[in-house]
């Protein structure tokens, strides 16, 4: 099998800080590779040192074969890098910035003109190609810093945080984007906070604290979770979660917007056993059913579990 990115005890710490803590991970060819995590977790400065920003304290990787401490600039050529604060430069316009981009690439003349005619069709600028970045909507600048990291077409693109802070929509056609890229062959590392974009991803990592926690594709993840999850509706919210938060049979619970999801051992019979004790408290409009775990189960049990 062919990695586009392997990582062997990958360490980078500030001074006191240990950032990210003896991570070890393989990054397939042509898959999409989800690094998930809260802010924080060392996410930005994982993907920094494999963009040759910065240099690791310990351990070792290559990027296309390349190592990220001897061959940086060697990793730079073939990697397409987009920044959570999008990289773009506000006062210059669209077509500035497209044009400073390809200089940097060493892109000229007829192969400069026809990236750029893909990056203007792609972010969907139309005639806004010598407007201010400054004055375009969030979407599209965030789309054109996209054609920005792959304005000379690299076969790898790492994304931090590509989608923090635009609409839902805007966050559903950038994920539109990733996966067409990922069928033309092209390897996409992105992190992110959010427990649906994770979904998207071939595999993923799970970073706490600068620490992989777990590794494997979403849906194994959450088949391997080692509990049952169920749902719990009531109109007497806080009071059913005070309860339950309490009782020994409860692994987990945690609030997901109106409801409550409940983690415990498979082995119980939780319905039967939670509406008993519920009824005994004087609670009796509720609603209890069993549910698939989704990744934000996995990640709240692993949390939990470590004491964050």
């Amino acid at each position: 099998m062919e990695f586009s990115v392997e990582v062997q005890n990958l360490t980078k710490r500030f001074d006191d800080f240990t950032a990210v803590d003896n991570v070890n991970f393989s990054v397939r060819k042509g898959e999409i590779f989800g690094f998930l995590g809260p802010n924080g977790a060392g996410k930005s400065t994982t993907i920094k040192m494999l963009c040759g920003i910065l240099s690791p304290t310990e351990g070792r990787g290559t990027v296309s074969g390349y190592d990220i401490v001897k061959e940086q600039n060697s990793i730079k050529n073939t990697i397409g890098y987009m920044s959570q604060k999008f990289s773009l430069y506000h006062d210059l316009t669209v077509r500035e910035n497209l044009e400073f981009f390809g200089s940097i690439y060493g892109l000229s003349g007829k192969k400069l003109k026809e990236r750029i005619g893909y990056v203007r069709e792609m972010a969907g600028i139309g005639d806004r190609m010598d407007a201010p970045v400054d004055i375009l909507p969030g979407g599209i600048k965030q789309r054109l810093a996209l054609g920005g990291a792959i304005l000379h077409d690299p076969p790898i693109l790492f994304l931090d945080e590509p989608t923090s802070g635009v609409d839902p929509l805007m966050r559903r056609n950038f994920w539109e984007l990733i996966y067409e890229f990922s069928r033309e062959g092209k390897t996409i590392f992105v992190t992110t906070h959010y427990m649906d974009e994770a979904e998207h991803c071939n595999r993923m990592a799970l970073v706490i604290a600068g620490k992989i926690i777990a590794l494997d594709t979403p849906d194994k993840l959450k088949n391997d979770l080692p509990y049952s999850v169920y749902s719990l509706q009531t109109v007497d919210f806080i009071k059913v979660f005070d309860i339950i938060s309490k009782l020994d049979f409860i692994e987990e619970a945690a609030i997901f917007g109106s409801d409550i999801h409940i983690l415990c051992a498979k082995q119980y019979k939780l319905k039967s056993v939670l509406s008993r004790f519920l009824k005994v408290s004087g609670i009796t409009d509720f609603r209890i059913e069993k549910i698939s775990a989704t990744l934000e189960d996995v990640f709240v049990s692993h949390a939990r579990r470590l004491g964050v």
